[in-house]
């Protein structure tokens, strides 16, 4: 494993040294394990050891101790500005004293907090890049929806979504070590190294220096959910107006569809006095003025009832399709299924959930509300009945 050292001043004693995982384990009092959540797991977490601290967020491994602080792979990565920056603070940071009358902090959490601010700043700065095309992309669909905006959409939405992810992640490894006080206390290394020891409730430096940067982590996770919530809204009211738009494109269809049966059952009339056989009705004066005018009032007829029978099915409302059908129980409309003399029907009570309330005497005159206060009225008689029978069983 290739890492850089730095030593107890913030001196940079070894850089990308090439170490093999048994002399780290040797040299730094490790297990087999904990290197390998370092070289090979992709999941953030912050372990605290007895003599050690493994960090593992977002692009950074770090091995804390109470006068060395190891970087593994901290040149040569994808991102070797943010890797840069990060040493160049650590590297300031680390040459500090420790004076708690000024507030500077112990060795092991002013690399701590270098580790944090660079995790920080890296995903601020990710989901600046993330948020503005998603943003800009969300206000040029309100003005127009366009194929090509929606293709770019649901890429921005991917990379938010993997961002958000990572963001989390982030979080809750901050978040799972404040919520352990006995890890908290244990990251006291200096003091280890010292002979002092601490109560597993005193930890008071460590927590607040976690719990300001959970605070920034979490706010990066609304942020970026809120935007993801954004996405969802618009691609449902993006859905909605495209339903909307298929609906009146089908419902222009049907009334051309209406218009061209009005016409040709006019015309089936033309089209029979059309034929060459004796009808005697050429022979009138008025005939081509009486067919006429009976072919375009049979045409218009026709128009009317499909009109008719369209708007009828046009009418949606929360509890039927159409008027005289109860409220939501479409054909049954509070009658039996079964033959129209009666026999073997079904009645709707017959064929509701267990459980369910007995709708079968609710005319059309009585609303919801009436039908739940009666509801109501029924298990409160039904409870009194049964604490009754409770009270003459155990006297």
């Amino acid at each position: 494993m290739r890492c850089t050292e730095l030593d107890e001043h913030g001196n940079v004693t070894l850089v990308s040294g090439e170490f093999k995982k048994s002399e780290l384990i040797a040299k730094y009092g490790l297990l087999p394990r904990d290197l390998r959540k370092i070289d090979s797991s992709l999941l953030p977490h912050i372990l605290v050891r007895p003599s050690a601290i493994l960090i593992n967020l977002l692009n950074l491994r770090v091995l804390l101790k109470h006068n060395r602080v190891l970087v593994f792979d901290a040149y040569g990565t994808t991102d070797s500005k943010s890797q840069s920056v990060f040493m160049y603070d650590l590297d300031l940071k680390l040459r500090q004293k420790e004076s708690p009358a000024n507030g500077t902090l112990a060795y092991e959490f002013r690399a701590l907090e270098a580790v944090l601010i660079s995790v920080t700043l890296s995903l601020e700065k990710e989901f600046e890049g993330v948020s503005e095309p998603v943003v800009r992309v969300l206000r040029e669909l309100e003005e127009d929806i366009d194929r090509d905006k929606l293709r770019y959409l649901l890429i921005y939405s991917k990379k938010l979504g993997s961002f958000e992810q990572k963001a989390r992640l982030v979080r809750n490894a901050l978040e799972e070590l404040l919520e352990a006080d006995d890890d908290l206390s244990a990251m006291y290394l200096t003091e280890k190294a010292e002979g002092k020891t601490r109560e597993d409730d005193d930890h008071t430096e460590v927590e607040m220096l976690l719990e300001s940067y959970h605070k920034v982590a979490d706010e990066i996770v609304q942020a970026a959910e809120n935007l993801v919530s954004s996405i969802r809204n618009t691609e449902e009211i993006i859905r909605a107006i495209l339903d909307a738009n298929r609906n009146s494109l089908m419902l222009l269809d049907l009334k051309f569809s209406i218009s061209t049966l009005s016409i040709t059952a006019g015309t089936f009339v033309a089209a029979l006095y059309g034929m060459n056989l004796k009808n005697f009705i050429e022979e009138s004066d008025f005939g081509f003025y009486g067919i006429s005018g009976w072919c375009t009032l049979f045409g218009v007829m026709v128009a009317s009832y499909g009109l008719q029978k369209l708007r009828r099915v046009q009418r949606v409302s929360m509890y039927g399709h159409a008027r005289g059908s109860g409220w939501g129980l479409g054909a049954w409309g509070g009658r039996s299924i079964g033959p129209p003399g009666g026999g073997l029907g079904i009645a709707r009570a017959d064929c509701a959930p267990r459980g369910a309330p007995d709708l079968s005497g609710v005319t059309k005159r009585e609303t919801l509300t009436d039908v739940m206060q009666r509801e109501r009225a029924f298990s409160r008689k039904l409870a009194k009945a049964e604490t009754r029978a409770d009270d003459a069983t155990k006297g």
